[in-house]
């Protein structure tokens, strides 16, 4: 008997995106995908951004990655992430019966508004997860209105 599953279309979209994503990659930055049996694997980070009182915030997941391995920069506005994660290859490959975490360098680019401070940004990096805070400029804040 079949289960009946709700269809949601978010999920339609966040696939076509990513075969958007994929197409534009593979024509301009080839040799970044890898490939094996189970389809297309790339190593580029996941990373989630949010708006905390007067700042943004990114974290980004870097399982595995060595903190000197990390850099992140900020230019004309683009905030971008890069570095690499080493391959360390403790087991001999004939005792491998599947390989899917991926290695090697990784970039991520971020748009950030006009006005920032960079000298205000901090990074920190713990168990993992890269964590990025930038000040809000003080005209991107909202401005609160007394009303009378």
């Amino acid at each position: 008997m079949l289960d009946l599953v709700k269809w949601n279309p978010w999920r339609e979209m966040e696939t076509f995106s990513d075969r958007i994503n994929r197409f534009f990659e593979d024509a301009f930055l080839p040799g970044t995908w890898l490939r094996d049996e189970g389809g297309l694997t790339n190593w580029r980070p996941v990373a989630d951004i949010y708006d905390h009182d007067d700042k943004i915030v990114i974290k980004a997941e870097l399982p595995g990655v060595d903190k000197k391995d990390i850099h992140v920069n900020l230019e004309n506005g683009v905030l971008t992430l890069s570095g690499e994660r080493s391959y360390e290859n403790e087991v001999k490959e004939d005792n491998y019966y599947r390989k899917e975490r991926s290695y090697g360098k990784f970039h991520r680019a971020f748009t950030l508004p006009a006005g920032l401070d960079p000298e205000k940004i901090e990074a920190e990096y713990k168990d993992g997860i890269l964590k990025i805070e930038i000040p809000k400029p003080e005209e991107k804040k909202a401005k609160k209105i007394k009303v009378h």
